[in-house]
């Protein structure tokens, strides 16, 4: 999704649209974060852009499709960045409904990252820690869930006795969704990172300052929200 956004190019729209406030979701790059004026999560960016007035001018990014959703859910008319997730911009309707016939007692848990066709078919919206809560506290169901399939572990681990469909991409035959930037993370790189302590990530001292801003700001948003 960071790569949806270009620092430069989202410098440069927020630029040709002086007044308006900035919300950047958390998966963005520190360049991007440091022409933003408040991060957000796909669990607090409901709570925090109904923090804002009615009438503030915001620009969201990148996630358009997150966008879109909170628009809806707070009758906002945020100006997008068109970004999106790879993932999530994958699912197919046709695949869905198609299992929902086959299963017609399951409900459809999405993530906000999906298109607006998918989130029509949802029963639940919810960032993934949201639809993980939900599946525990109602494992007497059978769920179909439109979000990265790794979460499908942590679900059927907490819930072992609870039906857990990975809803399908349109362009597999494969009945999952995966992100294969998480796949590039291994439990081999990982040990080799701790152990080495490699490799390293510089961030420009400078973007790195006026990148933690925003984030500091969403911490004392949600603080004073009881988030």
């Amino acid at each position: 999704m960071a790569d949806s956004c270009p620092a430069d190019q989202f410098a440069q729209f927020v630029k040709e649209h002086p007044g308006y406030t900035v919300i950047s979701y958390v998966n963005t790059t520190a360049a991007v974060k440091a022409v933003t004026d408040v991060v957000v999560t796909s669990t607090n960016a409901k709570q925090i852009v109904e923090s804002f007035p009615k009438d503030e001018k915001i620009i969201f990014g990148p996630d358009r499709n997150l966008g879109n959703y909170i628009n809806s859910v707070t009758n906002r008319n945020m100006l997008l960045w068109n970004g999106a997730c790879h993932v999530h911009e994958q699912f197919s309707v046709e695949k869905i409904v198609e299992l929902k016939t086959q299963h017609p007692e399951a409900l459809v848990l999405a993530h906000p990252e999906c298109k607006s066709t998918v989130l029509k078919l949802a029963d639940v919206v919810g960032s993934t820690a949201a639809l993980l809560k939900y599946a525990v506290n109602h494992p007497e169901n059978t769920y179909i869930v439109a979000t990265e399939s790794g979460i499908l572990h942590e679900m059927q681990k907490k819930c072992p006795q609870t039906t857990f469909i990975p809803a399908p991409p349109n362009d597999s035959t494969c009945g999952c969704n995966e992100c294969s930037f998480m796949r590039l993370n291994t439990l081999e790189k990982l040990y080799e990172c701790l152990k080495n302590e490699s490799p390293e990530i510089t961030v420009d001292p400078e973007v790195a300052e006026k990148a933690v801003k925003p984030i500091q700001r969403m911490l004392e948003i949600s603080a004073k929200l009881g988030l």
